[in-house]
């Protein structure tokens, strides 16, 4: 086996399955989690009745480039959610779908890197655990920069020296951020694609939390309409990954997509038809239901809404936290330890968080979610309410 995998550290779920294997939650309570980000809102039913009406199609073998349908409706989503110049995304050159982004951030790092001791993969910290796996797996060294209060969770990228810059070959950016929800502003996504013409690096900006953010508040900018605002219809160095998880409860569809450089997507799709990852038929056929529907995604977005409208009132007294750019995810600081909290939490009051250490590496002696956790609003409003209340009590219970 590829001795890299001896590198790969415990998956944050692991690490948090083994801090509470000894927990006992407080019976008298129903158990609330917010530790996994998995959607909980119901799928739409038009895309589950399109998914259903297709079932015979399972016994096709589907191609790796996917139906040109499937391309032809994400390209006209991309154009219009992100104010591209019409036309300027091929849809046999710009666009890959992809079973879910998870694999697909994975599969773009082996496929891109080249291998070398010195070569780089730069992530914010803390991050999706993806980025870290992708780098160790290609053979190059992780580089993470800190996001945390002092710089509004958005990494300083103009405080990376120029020797890791002219070692990197891939950037990974999030945005908006998991767990912290900070979105990086246009300019900075401009300077970020300044760099890597300067450096030679390629930029893969996760963007799957893109689409939930406040109904009446400004959507997310996202790379490629970064590119767009500056004249290059190349998107050259430039990929973005997008997913139907979040943005309409779609998780175990597994469906995404790759879009940018035509130049980096022709190998890519090379190594996608040796990976053998093709999304089935009936699943192409359900996402294009989805991405032509904006009503459901509205309807997302002010459950959202109306979470965070109650669960930050309940909380605002008693812990420090900030209502995200966008996502669904809370990223408070803890009065006690982090991991102190998650157990305590948990035993007094049965609702589970994630350590805020379990997303993010120390370097140097510093770790950037140390003293927070993670909390996923994806309950029902309710849960999400009753939640809050037993954190509230909790805290005043110190």
């Amino acid at each position: 086996m590829n001795h890299d995998l001896q590198r790969l550290q415990p998956y944050p779920f692991e690490k948090l399955r083994a801090l509470i294997a000894d927990v006992t939650p407080n019976p008298a309570l129903r158990p609330i989690s917010l530790s996994i980000g998995e959607p909980k809102h119901p799928s739409p039913p038009f895309v589950l009745q399109a998914l259903a009406d297709n079932l015979n199609q399972a016994a096709v073998y589907p191609t790796t480039q996917g139906k040109p349908e499937l391309r032809q409706s994400i390209a006209e989503w991309l154009t219009k959610r992100f104010a591209l110049k019409h036309g300027s995304l091929d849809i046999n050159g710009n666009i890959i779908p992809v079973n879910g982004t998870r694999e697909a951030l994975f599969s773009f790092t082996q496929a891109l890197i080249a291998r070398d001791p010195q070569g780089l993969v730069v992530s914010p910290n803390p991050f999706y655990q993806i980025y870290e796996g992708a780098a160790f797996l290609a053979g190059v060294e992780p580089h993470y920069l800190a996001c945390d209060g002092s710089n509004g969770f958005i990494p300083d990228f103009g405080a990376v020296p120029a020797d890791i810059w002219q070692r990197c070959q891939l950037l990974f950016i999030c945005t908006p951020g998991n767990p912290t929800g900070a979105v990086i502003p246009l300019d900075t996504l401009q300077q970020l694609i300044k760099l890597a013409d300067q450096y030679d690096f390629v930029i893969a900006s996760d963007e799957c939390y893109s689409e939930i953010y406040a109904p009446d508040g400004p959507a997310p900018v996202g790379l490629l309409q970064a590119c767009a605002a500056m004249g290059r219809d190349d998107y050259a160095r430039c990929v973005v990954f997008h997913s139907l998880s979040k943005r309409s409860n779609l998780p175990g569809l597994r469906s995404g997509f790759v879009a940018g450089d035509a130049s980096l997507l022709k190998p890519y799709l090379t190594y996608r038809t040796y990976h053998g990852c093709a999304m089935p038929i009936h699943s192409q056929i359900a996402s294009i239901a989805a991405w032509q529907d904006e009503a459901h995604v509205a309807d997302n977005r002010a459950q959202y809404q109306a979470k965070f409208d109650a669960v930050l009132a309940i909380l605002a007294d008693v812990m420090e936290v900030e209502r995200p750019d966008a996502g669904f995810y809370l990223w408070p600081k803890t009065p006690i330890d982090d991991e102190t909290f998650t157990t305590r939490l948990l035993a007094e009051q049965n609702v589970a968080v994630v350590p805020g250490r379990y997303l993010s590496r120390e370097i140097d002696g510093y770790n950037p979610g140390a003293g927070r956790v993670r909390m996923a609003l994806v309950a029902p409003l309710d849960e999400c309410i009753e939640a809050a209340e037993r954190i509230r009590d909790f805290i005043r219970s110190l």
